[in-house]
């Protein structure tokens, strides 16, 4: 199928795209900038000029594709609500250019806050619904299309989705241990991470597409539970720094704006997602890959 794909050159999206290309699949990816827009190019993919602000652009690229995978986000944490609003407005028109055709839209989501106490499971339905909550509520605005003839997915990254040239939450976590001349974790360190590698996550989001029925909760974990804690000794031991606890009342300062996820219960399952796929992740865990100089060897931020 040809597969509208927004975030293409990103992080996960990069190798999603990767995964779909060596599966058959054609794509069209949407990018920003020349530099986006060369990097799709040079992997045979069809260059969509545009934001997630161009909503024109977004319809009609989703209506010219066979399915379409929404895995771009503004990512701006110092404006959630634009962020949020820009989010769901993005899913709109997507899912609003699909309608009737029973294609399939992919909308990336998280396992952060579906629940307390325990790993969170597809099962789990996500607690944030209209503009003002998490994400602008898309996974749930997304699935409102369902009955409108669109076969929307959701697929739920772990927080970390992660792998050689990662910028995300463990890049940043590094960056205040490098920063700060500690690797840190919150308390007690004892609130656990899902993980799963950037590789496996962009397998499940292809097969998800491919297979997947209207409706569904797809979850993109291989570990469903590190601690905190062996976390920063495994970047403290990559760096060669000290290992310290962080006062929770001094957490913003020591990590900035990710001490509000590091301090996060997060941890999640997948045994409906594999048995649905047939999907068996393959790539490093977590702390093979941190050991192994995955963010070691990244420059500091």
């Amino acid at each position: 199928m040809h597969v509208f794909v927004t975030g293409a050159s990103g992080w996960i999206g990069s190798h999603t795209v990767d995964d779909l290309l060596a599966a058959g699949h054609t794509a069209s990816g949407l990018a920003r900038s020349d530099a986006s827009a060369s990097a799709l190019e040079a992997k045979g993919v069809t260059v969509v000029r545009g934001g997630l602000d161009d909503l024109d652009v977004l319809a009609g690229a989703a209506a010219a594709a066979d399915g379409v995978l929404h895995l771009a986000n503004k990512h701006d944490w110092s404006d959630p609500v634009g962020t949020n609003a820009a989010e769901r407005a993005a899913v709109e028109a997507l899912a609003g250019a699909l309608v009737g055709t029973d294609r399939p839209l992919v909308v990336a989501s998280g396992v952060a806050g579906l629940a307390q106490g325990r790993p969170s499971t597809e099962a789990d339905a996500n607690p944030f619904v209209g503009p003002d909550t998490m994400r602008g509520g898309s996974e749930n605005r997304g699935f409102d299309f369902v009955d409108q003839g669109v076969r929307s997915i959701a697929a739920r990254f772990s927080p970390t989705t992660h792998g050689t040239g990662d910028h995300g939450f463990i890049a940043e976590i590094v960056a205040a241990a490098r920063r700060s001349g500690v690797s840190g974790y919150i308390g007690d360190g004892t609130n656990e991470w899902a993980a799963v590698h950037v590789t496996d996550a962009a397998r499940v989001v292809r097969l998800g597409l491919e297979q997947a029925p209207a409706g569904t909760r797809l979850h993109a974990v291989a570990e469903t539970a590190i601690p905190t804690r062996q976390i920063a000794e495994a970047v403290g031991e990559a760096l060669g720094l000290p290992v310290t606890s962080i006062d929770p009342a001094d957490a913003d300062a020591h990590f900035g704006f990710i001490a509000r996820f590091f301090g996060m219960e997060m941890s999640a399952t997948s045994e409906a997602t594999r048995a649905l796929l047939g999907w068996e992740p393959t790539g490093p865990g977590l702390l093979e890959d941190i050991a192994a100089g995955a963010y070691s060897a990244a420059p500091v931020a």
